[in-house]
């Protein structure tokens, strides 16, 4: 599908928000809330506050039957709830695209660009609903599920569910149904990346008493530990390259007693970590751009979170948006190629 003239040959930007003190808001198993103060690792122990906010991804010209061009949402509480926005690469042609009393956040658009899965507490309930990319046919597919991510064949979503208190990663048909667990119970996983190939889903792991970033085969087996973090810091939200060569998180590290987070890139295997930011601030959540040659992700450094783009190399860093509200990021979600 071609896009509306009014579109021109902008690309769009999404962002949403973590339980990070950046962002301000926090999952519960039943009922979303807000928190402010620095992020809190998700424990199993605690695991009925999931640190997480996120854009949801759609259309800001067009009707939900047109394609997506390069483009991203965000999430955003510049009009003092958290919606969902939608802007150009450069920062400009912000548009609302939500307007509910509830928090619509985490966003994952569909590989063929018409619909997007996202969270909302809309209901009443923590779930994983989906929508034209409009913003119109909002539909609910699963309860207490967060943070998902549509199969490169848009046949499947994974995501993590809690059911019966527990934190694991699941797959489910498009239309809600054939539900299969893929991880143990034992431990909190959040966070899916379905590889560009379908054949390996990265995801977080706290298996080791704090986040890590593993990686599995799309039917739960051969679960590898990526990432070796500190103890007490944490290693999240892995976003895999288009070319299914590398994947890109965020790494916590410590400068003069503060913590923070800088976004790294590895090769598939976990070799080759490398810091791109290196910031002392918090740069979070990375995003890639469907050609690979850049890297979107929040960052606190000018005293704000706001969201910022790199070259997949760390070069060339671009401000994108600047609002004194939180533009926060959870789930980037840069559109498919058209």
């Amino acid at each position: 599908h071609a896009l509306s003239p009014v579109c021109g040959d902008g690309e769009m930007i999404a962002y949403g928000g973590t339980g990070n003190r950046a962002t301000g808001v926090s999952f519960a198993v039943l009922k979303w809330h807000r928190r402010s103060g620095k992020a809190v690792p998700a424990m199993k122990s605690s695991l009925l506050v999931i640190p997480f906010a996120a854009a949801l991804l759609a259309s800001a010209c067009g009707g939900g039957e047109e394609r997506a061009a390069d483009r991203i949402v965000f999430q955003s509480n510049r009009d003092g709830n958290a919606e969902i926005y939608v802007m150009n690469a450069d920062g400009s042609g912000i548009t609302r695209l939500t307007d509910n009393p509830g928090l619509d956040i985490a966003p994952s658009w569909s590989p063929d660009g018409e619909r997007i899965a996202f969270n909302s507490d809309r209901d009443g309930l923590g779930g994983l609903y989906t929508m034209n990319t409009d913003g119109s046919d909002v539909t609910l597919l699963l309860k207490d599920a967060i943070f998902p991510s549509w199969s490169p064949d848009g046949q499947r979503i994974a995501f993590t569910a809690l059911h019966e208190g527990e934190g694991d990663i699941y797959v489910a048909s498009v239309d809600g149904s054939d539900e299969t667990r893929l991880t143990d119970g034992r431990f909190l996983y959040r966070s899916p990346a379905w590889s560009p190939d379908g054949q390996r889903i990265a995801y977080e792991s706290y298996a080791s008493g704090w986040p890590e970033v593993h990686v599995m085969n799309a039917d739960g087996s051969g679960d590898t530990r990526l990432t070796h973090t500190r103890r007490g810091l944490q290693s999240s939200f892995p976003a895999w390259s288009p070319d299914g060569e590398r994947i890109a998180f965020s790494s916590n590290g410590e400068f003069n007693g503060r913590f923070y987070s800088d976004i790294y890139v590895m090769n598939a295997d976990g070799s080759d970590q490398t810091n791109l930011t290196n910031s002392q601030t918090d740069d979070m959540l990375p995003v890639w751009s469907p050609d690979g040659t850049r890297i979107a992700f929040a960052s606190d450094r000018e005293g704000n979170t706001d969201i910022y783009v790199m070259n997949a190399d760390g070069s060339g860093l671009t401000r994108l948006t600047d609002h004194p509200a939180r533009d926060v990021v959870s789930g980037i979600a840069w559109s498919p190629d058209p």
